[in-house]
């Protein structure tokens, strides 16, 4: 994974899909409460790192990310600063406050599926929340449900967890207000993304604070992106069956596929994407940004 030299930044850390830098002022200090956060075309399924990268991804996340920033900013305060960033990235990065971020993924759910729809055959709920019988994969929710994981290092699984965990974590007045912030920002892009014919299934979204405690929550990292959520085009939706998507469930269902000879439970890494799926997962981003925004990438 390589870094890139940014003049006036340094690579402070890079995850999965992102990388960090952080600004150094003219004294040749780090600024302390400011931080580049880069979108790169990397693209990760169960916990893999893909090869080859999807051309425009980051760009596609960072755009989608701002518009929603801007739908979403009566609800939520975000950690955006500026757009004015270095040549080298510009389009796929933004400048943003630094936090501290909570160590919870904060997951919302409108319609079963994926995991939640294997708790739920199993046992009727899903993180815990009991669910109406007669459900299916596709079904929608009578309101969203909040189902936080933890957050795993790179190459670990993030796992469930329940109420009393994310409260033994964050307190119980910041849990609720994570549990209510999540839902409302999945009701929201909903009530948007009707409009616009698709169907938001679910969303991650990550919370972090002001370092000096000032403040409430603050709406950080991407929201509402092919990445941290699924799309489903809403024309096609029906429950009873998998969806089709315009999200990484794409990359994920070819890998289960025969035609990618992976098999998933014998630990070994997955095989190289080929050009049609990487071509057809970069059309589905784009798709998914143009839909929803009514702009032309």
């Amino acid at each position: 994974m390589s870094t890139l030299d940014l003049p006036g930044y340094t690579h402070v850390y890079s995850g999965k899909v992102r990388d960090l830098y952080a600004p150094v002022g003219p004294d040749g200090e780090v600024v302390p409460d400011q931080l580049l956060l880069v979108a790169s075309n990397r693209l990760s399924a169960y916990d893999w790192m893909m090869s080859p990268e999807i051309p425009d991804k980051g760009a596609v996340l960072t755009r989608l990310s701002l518009w929603w920033f801007d739908q979403l900013s009566d609800l939520v305060p975000n950690h955006v600063v500026s757009t004015d960033v270095p040549e080298a990235v510009a389009g796929r990065a933004v400048l943003v406050r630094k936090l501290d971020m909570l160590r919870v993924e904060a997951i919302a759910r409108a319609y079963l599926t994926g995991g939640g729809l294997e708790e739920y055959r199993e046992k009727g709920s899903v993180s815990g929340v009991p669910l109406p019988d007669g459900l299916v994969d596709g079904s929608k929710l009578p309101e969203p449900v909040f189902t936080p994981t933890t957050k795993a290092p790179v190459g670990e699984h993030d796992l469930p967890m329940s109420p009393a965990e994310v409260e033994a974590e964050l307190g119980a007045d910041v849990a609720a207000e994570v549990s209510r912030l999540t839902r409302a920002i999945l009701a929201r892009g909903n009530e948007i993304a009707a409009d616009r014919g698709v169907v938001i299934a679910d969303t991650k979204v990550e919370f972090g604070v002001s370092p000096d405690g000032s403040g409430g929550l603050v709406l950080a990292d991407e929201v509402l992106t092919p990445d941290s959520s699924r799309f489903w085009p809403a024309e096609l939706w029906e429950p009873g069956h998998p969806q089709p998507s315009y999200d990484k469930q794409f990359v994920r269902d070819w890998l289960t596929s025969s035609e990618s000879g992976w098999d998933r439970k014998a630990g070994g890494p997955p095989p190289e994407l080929p050009a049609h799926v990487v071509e057809q997962t970069r059309a589905k981003y784009v798709e998914a940004y143009e839909r929803l925004t009514g702009e032309t990438f």
